[in-house]
């Protein structure tokens, strides 16, 4: 795997860059704020915490009935989003504490929603972050099944119709969490990723089969043990949850690197490209309903990607505010803010880049 290089000639993308981090810090400065997290931070989780529990505690509590079940696992579902795009994602960008301990524990929720830190830190934190949108680099866009989410990727006649497709296969994501983990670490093992991010194989085979095993207990075993309900019942629900929860994540992500105006750029012969590593993040992330506060407080700012592609270690409570300074200080330098002001403009957007990515000339 061959790595790349962000650089550019141009003064005013290396001048954008230092008055950029420069403004951003003195806005905590002067407003003697810390980037990490705060007590907002602390009521959020226990809410989407309790989003994800509660409902699957009344099932055993008020030994409810098959639909009311269902209802229960969806709720749960919503829930399990909202747990790792609030607490998970800030967690693991090391931005919810200024305590490293808090962070790690905090952490924990990927194990508890069924998935795996060591992967989403490897596929995530550094390759999504350090190569957006880059085909090769960047796992996010790697084509899965048959959906092209890459330029630079062959082209199947299916593609033409991947727009009217992928929302039901959104459904899935967690899902392919679930269950492509293994397949995935063992490939982080085989290429010497995990060994280069220090990854002890004993350790996180065990722990990955073992979190796994404990999880679909709970979740399955103890239902179909304890409550009237009967296996296929339970199998149903424990389906409903993780395809609401899979819709809920993937749609959020993808709007956010996947819509029109947001560029793939390649790397030279040299394995470099020709922007500054900021400026590059602009050019292949862009923000939406930046301005509807309850989407922003559940998805943990993640309709903010812009900022947090910047600032990854800065806390998503701080986004709508340093938003502002980095939309103004690219609009000084002429860099690209790309930006969809509602939902729903942003789901038109990504549904036509994705009828964009199924045409021939879009390869050529």
């Amino acid at each position: 795997m061959k790595l790349i290089k962000f650089h550019s000639e141009e003064i005013h993308q290396k001048d954008f860059a230092k008055e950029l981090r420069a403004n951003v810090n003195a806005y905590f400065k002067d407003n003697n704020l810390s980037p990490k997290g705060n007590y907002v931070m602390v009521i959020k989780t226990i809410s989407v915490y309790a989003l994800y529990v509660l409902p699957i505690l009344a099932i055993y509590y008020f030994q409810l009935s098959f639909l009311w079940t269902l209802l229960m696992f969806i709720l749960a579902g919503i829930g399990t989003a909202g747990v790792g795009m609030s607490v998970m994602h800030d967690s693991l960008h090391n931005s919810y504490s200024k305590h490293k301990w808090v962070n790690t524990v905090m952490g924990w929720s990927m194990y508890i929603i069924g998935s795996n830190v060591f992967n989403w830190k490897i596929q995530h934190n550094i390759f999504h972050h350090a190569y957006t949108n880059i085909d090769g680099l960047d796992e996010d866009i790697q084509t899965r099944w048959i959906m092209r989410f890459s330029e630079q990727t062959p082209l199947k006649p299916i593609h033409k119709y991947q727009y009217l497709y992928s929302l039901p296969l959104y459904t899935m994501m967690t899902f392919s969490m679930l269950l492509g983990d293994l397949p995935q670490l063992i490939g982080y093992y085989e290429t010497g990723l995990m060994e280069k991010h220090l990854g002890k194989p004993k350790f996180e085979f065990s722990l990955m089969i073992g979190v796994k095993l404990v999880y679909l207990f709970v979740l399955i075993g103890l239902p179909i043990i304890f409550t009237p309900l009967l296996w296929w019942q339970v199998l149903l629900a424990f389906t409903a949850m993780h395809m609401v929860a899979g819709f809920i994540f993937s749609l959020i992500f993808q709007m956010a690197h996947i819509v029109e105006g947001v560029v793939q750029p390649t790397a030279d012969e040299n394995n470099v490209t020709d922007n500054e590593w900021m400026v590059h993040q602009l050019m292949t992330t862009a923000n939406f309903a930046p301005r509807n506060h309850l989407l922003n407080w559940y998805v943990g700012g993640l309709n903010f990607q812009v900022e947090h592609h910047l600032f990854p270690n800065v806390c998503h409570l701080h986004y709508p505010k340093i938003a502002k300074i980095v939309e103004a200080t690219a609009n000084k330098y002429g860099v690209p803010y790309l930006q969809n002001d509602t939902l729903w403009k942003a789901i038109v957007s990504h549904l036509k880049r994705l009828k964009e990515l199924g045409r021939p000339m879009v390869n050529a």
